[in-house]
């Protein structure tokens, strides 16, 4: 065994590759219940951190600490195993194991260790658990009758050392791929930066790549390049670390800057995070953004540092460069105000510097050019419709196409109607701006046709809040909203459905929404029907419960509805079955897997579900005694359809 992994390091030392020296590790290692300690891998002495991932051995991450995830922060680091499921995990300093989860879904297979110094290390989408661990947490599955098992566990019930492998890596839960998910929590469950504990195995000498810059008018009077809402920009890398806007971008008004942008470790396709974000304009620093901790009480606020419309419609995480209303998150430098800037007499150079965890710097050039708001504009593009609108923060705005000389926008709401003239112009389209404080238009009507807006109310977001119609019910709770919605809701036949609108889907939410949706449905058949998330030509199953005249159920993401029936059976495929294991393909083709359960001979047998693919497969309480005699697997849909698949293994 020595010889294999002096050979395979000498192999590495040559080539300089990860995959040699991983080979062996696993070969020496996968039958092991905990690997002795290695005491010269870390850089360190026995204080210092192991890197959990072949120790000593130079690797690269597909994932940094707090990077923008859709709904969340990222809240450690993604350890590359070579695209490879089964390379042994390392404790990385002695404690006890604290916590185990098995789930299908979010990390999968966790491990939480607890150490000396207070600190919890985290290691997610395992494969499989080493050893007596591994033996206890399959028992209690067999106890529970369940694959989702989260299991507590005393402080001196399983102690590791440093060193000790613990696990094999994998790709269970929301994994996109194999890797090890790596966290470090302090005694306060707030996820720090793994790299700040010097782990010789990772460097990084690039610095942060640039995309674009967007502006965004942050008031009615404001403007960029003389128009009203967000505008983006490419930028010009002038440098490895440099990148410019090459003209001035006129600006009049409050503004805030946005930013897309990543970071690379490695020349790779793997885009990781940026932690320091700082803004100097005229001089003076305006920003200053830190991440260096996650607190999972307030994860989801990420959905107010970002652009949450752009990410929503086009994917694209534009990092706010200012404080948006609604954002409470504590990264900033409170002395610096909110971060917008203020236009001037004169022009107002702008500097934004970037910092990784490495400490590679790479910074952004532009000059905001003051311009007084004009009313005829050269550059408005020509319109794809006779007339459309956009709700930007409290403003509405409306576009029409120029039709003679009837300029004028109808204005009707609740208490009367009026007419606005073009808040700007030219010969492709005349643009009117709204003020929604002061005014909730039902609809407006022009020369170029008419829009009804939908909108029925202001609902604040310092306060819970209820709405009620014929149609649709809504409370929002205490803090649920970031900011002022102004509530669209709508209820009308599309497709052969009925379809609810309750909101907009680009409209972020701190807490979930209760929804009641009415229809008419008798109560023998309801069981078979459920919400959907109207999802373009696809529904996705949202669930609910029946109550009196309709169906609730709650939400954070608001959107079209949709009440469906359904009566498809799930479908199970075989892909092998025999002595050694069975191994099944799961799928249901409307409201999802609710549930699933085997057996053989009638005995309740443990299979191991990863939702990605849709496998099930099986894993016996006494791995040495095979499976023999009757099988039998259940699945069951979120709808009450039962599918069986029987087979007599011999």
């Amino acid at each position: 065994m020595k010889s294999c992994w002096n050979s395979r390091l000498s192999e590495l030392l040559k080539v300089g590759t990860f995959l040699a020296a991983v080979v062996c590790a696993v070969h020496l290692t996968a039958f092991a219940q905990f690997s002795p300690p290695e005491k010269t891998a870390g850089g360190g002495g026995d204080d210092s951190y192991l890197f959990p991932i072949g120790p000593g051995i130079p690797n690269t991450l597909s994932g940094t600490m707090g990077e923008l995830r859709a709904t969340h922060f990222h809240a450690g680091i993604d350890i590359r195993t070579n695209n490879m499921v089964g390379l042994p995990v390392v404790a990385v300093q002695d404690g006890f194991v604290s916590r185990v989860v098995m789930s299908s879904f979010g990390y999968g297979k966790v491990i939480y260790l607890t150490h000396t110094d207070g600190m919890t290390s985290v290691y997610a989408h395992l494969d499989g658990i080493k050893g007596k661990l591994g033996e206890y947490v399959r028992q209690e599955q067999y106890t529970a009758r369940s694959f989702e098992k989260d299991i507590q566990f005393k402080p001196g019930q399983f102690r590791v050392k440093r060193g000790d492998t613990i696990a094999i890596s994998g790709n269970t839960g929301s994994s996109n791929g194999p890797h090890l998910h790596f966290e470090i929590r302090d005694p306060q469950n707030r996820a720090i930066n793994p790299l700040r504990m010097g782990f010789k195995e990772i460097s990084d000498d690039l610095a942060p790549i640039v995309q674009k810059v967007a502006l965004r008018t942050l008031s009615i009077q404001s403007r960029v390049n003389d128009r009203f809402g967000r505008h983006e920009f490419y930028v010009v890398r002038k440098s490895s670390n440099e990148y410019v806007l090459p003209a001035p971008i006129f600006a009049h008004g409050r503004i805030g800057l946005e930013l897309l942008a990543y970071d690379k470790l490695v020349k790779d396709h793997y885009r990781c995070g940026i932690n320091y974000i700082e803004v100097w304009a005229d001089s003076q620093r305006v920003f200053n953004q830190k991440i260096e901790e996650v607190d999972f009480e307030n994860t989801r606020d990420i959905v107010a540092l970002m652009d949450f419309k752009t990410m929503v419609t086009r994917g694209n995480r534009f990092n706010k460069l200012y404080i948006a209303d609604g954002n409470r998150l504590p990264y900033y430098d409170p002395q610096l105000g909110n971060g917008e800037i203020v236009m001037k007499d004169r022009d107002i150079p702008v500097r934004i510097r970037l910092t990784d965890s490495f400490g590679n710097r790479t910074t952004v050039n532009l000059t905001l050019r003051p311009d007084q708001p004009v009313t005829e504009v050269p550059l408005l593009e020509p319109m794809k419709k006779e007339i459309e609108y956009d709700l930007i923060d409290n403003t509405l705005m409306v576009a029409q196409k120029p039709c003679g000389n009837q300029n004028a926008l109808k204005v009707f709401t609740r208490q009367g109607q009026f007419e606005i003239t073009p808040t700007y112009y030219n010969q492709n389209r005349w643009v009117y701006l709204i003020n929604l404080q002061q005014h909730l238009p039902d609809s407006v009507s022009g020369c170029g046709g008419s829009v009804e807006l939908l909108l029925r109310d202001r609902v604040p977001s310092g306060s819970s809040y209820d709405y009620y119609s014929d149609k649709v019910d809504i409370h929002f709770p205490d803090r649920a909203l970031y900011d002022t919605v102004f509530l669209k809701v709508d209820h009308r036949l599309a497709g052969g459905r009925e379809v609810f609108t309750v909101g907009t889907r680009t409209t972020p939410l701190k807490r979930s929404a209760r929804v009641l949706l009415k229809a008419e449905v008798p109560e023998t058949d309801r069981e078979k029907y459920a919400v959907y998330r109207v999802q373009g030509n696809g529904l996705d199953y949202e669930g609910g419960t029946w109550l009196g005249n309709g169906i609730q159920f709650f939400t954070r993401e608001l959107g079209d509805f949709t009440i469906a029936r359904d009566d498809l059976k799930p479908v199970i495929f075989k892909i092998s079955i025999s002595n050694s294991s069975a191994r099944l393909r799961i799928r249901d083709r409307q409201s999802g897997i609710a549930k699933y359960e085997a057996t053989i001979n009638g005995e309740w047998l443990l299979m191991n579900y990863d939702y990605k693919t849709g496998i099930l497969q099986s894993e016996r309480l006494d791995r040495s005694k095979p499976l023999k005699g009757d099988f039998v697997l259940n699945v069951t849909d979120n709808a009450g359809n039962v599918a069986t698949y029987q087979q007599r293994i011999p």
